[in-house]
């Protein structure tokens, strides 16, 4: 008897040894990395698990071996993990659209490179239009606005119509403006049709492109898919896991959709509204849509231009432009409908204010529905000149600026050009803002800028071009740091969205959205930035992106 007990415990014992060495099988172990977790206290690891999609442990190699087995084990080799980079302001389906149907015109250095880009793109595809994207005045010798004399030369017989480089200006020769009936004597509140001895010159500012545009064939729907694909490739291969989309119609939401859910647009995106009539009745009125790569509850509006076209709305005149003080888009009671409707639905509004006299209209406009303190996110999208007396608002009323770093290096050559010494203290003003909330989204604002987020990083903490110029770095006072300007690009942008305790960072709970660098940007030097490549990128556990 006392033998048998012996066996049983012994038995026993095996047994609970047994199950206490069992590990616990994982779709995904990243190993032998240094992985920055953009958790709370910004700590390192070694390694993590990935079970369903999500983060389910993560520490040292030595834990995480001795608690999973997988059968796909990523050996990082040593190398940099970061979450997933989140765009927090683009125009993804703009740039798919562009990738279908315009040539691209950013770079060029005067007028004369853009007739050749044309003519070779119209030779090559043909098409009812002629369209293009990313022209900037500001990059020629001559930094005046262009005519339409030489399109006219090249294409007599076809409508041309050219975006500017911020998408708040359009170029366009005679037969497009024969097409929409533009004259000298066409009027739109929000946007100028440009004069020369009383004529169309053939740029639109603001809302005077609408008179233009309307004529323009839509993209095809099988175009637009192929467009948000090729995006979506595009955007992995710079480490975008998520994407901000600030301004989408009804078709092209249920588009991306539909994509979503077949599983061939792996894409996360958050859909920001056009206040649409479209819109609001199908989703605004029904609530917030969401689903595990979908969210669909904002509304974004434009309340004036941007500065490089002399359409952002300032307090005082343009100081390289006296008697222009830019545009306002729409009436203030067009602001407080939309913000009403907005307020009623629990969606967020989300609204593009450049100027510093537009950014204070929409704060005092915002602060009438919101009051004080309070969780609803409402966004100021590019914040980028705001008066001293302004600042204050956005922690006031809990408004959220959402910036675009590249904008600051991209203006930094004119932009005191436009608003003078004084004004430009209260510019791109980025660790102002961030001291508001202690929190601030960042973006890239493409296709008006670079698709690359390392650029976003790039410009956020060294403020210079990529030159490295200028040496000491622009009003360094309002760069961020790095650990900030991550923060930026991955938790504070899916906060934004109210997504933190989603993705964002690399704990557990969290989703498995991740990139591997091969350059550690805590301790980079600008150069090195720059020459980072992307290793691979990850959806959900998923590779979706390998170089």
């Amino acid at each position: 008897m006392k033998r048998i007990s012996t066996v049983l415990i012994s038995l026993l014992t095996l047994f609970v040894m047994n199950s206490c060495n069992q590990k616990e099988a994982a779709d995904l172990i990243v190993t032998n990395a240094t992985i920055y977790t953009i958790d709370e206290a910004f700590s390192k690891a070694e390694s993590f698990a990935v079970i369903n999609g999500k983060v389910v442990d993560i520490g040292s190699a030595e834990t995480i071996q001795n608690k999973y087995i997988s059968e796909n084990v990523v050996d990082a080799t040593g190398k940099f993990v970061y979450p997933g980079f989140n765009d927090a302001h683009c125009h993804f389906n703009g740039y798919a659209v562009n990738l279908m149907q315009y040539a691209n015109l950013r770079g060029t250095e005067s007028p004369e490179e853009i007739y050749d880009i044309l003519k070779k793109h119209y030779k090559k595809f043909g098409g009812e239009w002629v369209l293009g994207r990313s022209w900037d005045q500001n990059d020629w010798l001559e930094k005046e606005f262009p005519d339409k004399k030489r399109l006219d030369e090249i294409f007599p017989d076809v409508p041309v119509y050219l975006i500017r480089v911020d998408g708040h200006a359009g170029w366009c020769n005679s037969r497009a403006l024969e097409i929409a009936g533009v004259t000298a004597k066409s009027k739109i509140e929000g946007g100028n049709v440009l004069l020369n001895n009383g004529q169309p010159t053939g740029v639109l500012i603001d809302n005077a492109m609408s008179l233009v545009t309307g004529f323009i064939p839509d993209i095809s729907r099988d175009q637009q898919e192929k467009g948000l694909l090729a995006a979506q490739k595009n955007c992995f291969a710079v480490g975008l896991t998520s994407v901000t989309d600030c301004g989408v119609s009804k078709n092209t939401v249920l588009l991306m959709d539909e994509m979503q859910n077949t599983g061939s647009l792996k894409m996360r995106i958050n859909a920001m509204l056009y206040p649409s009539k479209d819109n609001i009745e199908y989703f605004v009125k029904d609530g917030k849509y969401k689903t595990n790569r979908l969210v669909v509850n904002t509304i974004k509006l434009f309340a004036d231009g941007a500065l490089g076209s002399r359409g952002a709305l300032l307090l005082d005149d343009y100081s390289d432009d006296p008697g222009n003080s830019g545009l306002q888009i729409a009436s203030q009671e067009y602001y407080d409908e939309i913000c009403q409707l907005a307020y009623d639905n629990n969606y967020a509004i989300a609204t593009h204010a450049i100027g510093d006299s537009v950014n204070r209209l929409m704060l005092n406009t915002y602060g009438k529905f919101l009051k004080g303190k309070n969780d609803r996110r409402w966004r100021i999208e590019h914040a980028q000149i705001i008066h001293p007396d302004d600042f204050g608002k956005f922690v006031k009323f809990t408004i959220v600026p959402s910036i675009q770093a590249t904008h600051a290096t991209s203006d930094m050559p004119w932009a005191e050009d436009r608003v003078g010494a004084e004004r430009i203290k209260g510019a791109y003003s980025y660790q102002t803002l961030l001291s508001q909330l202690d929190w601030i989204p960042n973006g890239t604002d493409f296709p008006v800028e670079s698709i690359e987020p390392l650029y976003t990083f790039y410009s956020s903490v060294f403020r210079i071009d990529h030159q490295g110029l200028p040496k000491c770095g622009w009003r360094m006072e309002e760069g961020l740091t790095r650990e900030q300007a991550l923060r930026s690009m991955t938790c504070w942008a899916a906060k934004a969205s109210f997504e933190e305790n989603e993705k964002g960072s690399l704990e557990s709970g969290m989703l498995a959205d991740f990139i591997i660098l091969d350059t550690d940007l805590m301790t980079a030097s600008p150069k090195e930035v720059l020459e980072t490549k992307i290793l691979s990128t990850w959806s959900a556990g998923e590779k979706v992106f390998e170089l």
